[in-house]
């Protein structure tokens, strides 16, 4: 029996670290994700391989599913936190890998590794729903975070996030900026690490009731904004709150202080994505500062 899952890649847009603490959010799904194929096995064992958007295998492991431990990796660090995914799918379905079957898994991914746009999240949810479990339970017991990102692996539309009483909260919206054609993301050429990023935040003395109340204005009002230059005003508004709550200086400072037009970081300061306002002969100027991997918004999003 052969079983497929697909999750879509993220991108947080507004909110990035006080939607951990409540703030709305505006996150979209992306036409980058990661698919999973199981196929059953009578071997006892699981058979992992990943493959990168190049069809290149870069991580190999064997599992004993009697006793649940490794047998073999190309990547131990990598082995380790798999099979402690798993073992946490286990305990959330005890029904999961316990019926004496073995099986082949190849997990895929259609983005570079280091995008920043899903891998973790998007195994998360696949895994999730092979073994027919809450992903966010799955997620919360494994790498920890807002879950907006396994909000984004289940929706084809960009959507408002928000928690709730520990619960996520999750609105569809039903249209994108009317100006799309004047947004750009752009790799920063270096992969961020989300839970260290985390950390940082938690590290710093914040109002953060106060923090989420202002990002969530913010939100609303970016995600209805009707004109370009209102935009890009609420789009350097949300870099200066949280450049101040961070106590770091905001991107267009740091790296891109001369670019006439609006910058905003996504997702975890430092790494992964930028959104950029501005128009195709605008994108030269990146390039010549070497960040190649630019993306128009409608070719980023589903």
């Amino acid at each position: 029996m052969k079983r497929e899952f697909y999750s879509n890649g993220k991108l947080l847009m507004t909110g990035e670290y006080a939607v951990l603490d409540g703030a709305k959010a505006w996150a979209i799904p992306t036409k980058y994700g990661q698919s999973l194929i199981v196929i059953e096995t009578e071997s006892k064992k699981i058979e992992w391989k990943s493959l990168d958007e190049k069809d290149k295998v870069w991580f190999e492991a064997i599992y004993d599913l009697e006793s649940m431990t490794g047998i073999s990796s190309t990547n131990s660090e990598i082995s380790a936190t798999l099979l402690e995914i798993l073992i946490e799918a286990q305990k959330l379905n005890p029904h999961f890998l316990t019926d004496g079957l073995g099986y082949g898994v190849e997990s895929k991914l259609t983005f570079p590794r280091d995008w920043g746009l899903g891998s973790s999240s998007t195994l998360i949810n696949n895994i999730a729903q092979w073994g027919n479990i809450n992903p966010y339970q799955l997620l919360e017991n494994t790498f920890g975070g807002s879950g907006y990102d396994i909000a984004c692996a289940q929706h084809n539309k960009p959507i408002l996030f928000e928690i709730k009483k520990g619960l996520p909260t999750i609105l569809e919206l039903k249209r994108s900026p009317a100006f799309i054609k004047s947004l750009f993301f752009i790799y920063l050429n270096k992969k961020q690490n989300s839970r260290d990023a985390i950390k940082k935040y938690y590290s710093e003395e914040i109002d953060r009731k106060e923090l989420s109340k202002t990002i969530s204005q913010i939100t609303k009002r970016m995600v209805t904004s009707t004109s370009i230059e209102d935009f890009e005003w609420l789009m350097s508004w949300h870099e200066n709150v949280i450049s101040d709550a961070l106590n770091t200086p905001t991107i267009k400072t740091k790296l891109f202080s001369d670019y006439p037009r609006a910058i905003k970081s996504l997702g975890a300061w430092g790494g992964d994505f930028i959104l950029v306002t501005g128009d195709e002969s605008s994108m030269a100027y990146f390039k010549q500062k070497g960040y190649s991997t630019i993306i128009p918004y409608s070719e980023m999003t589903l």
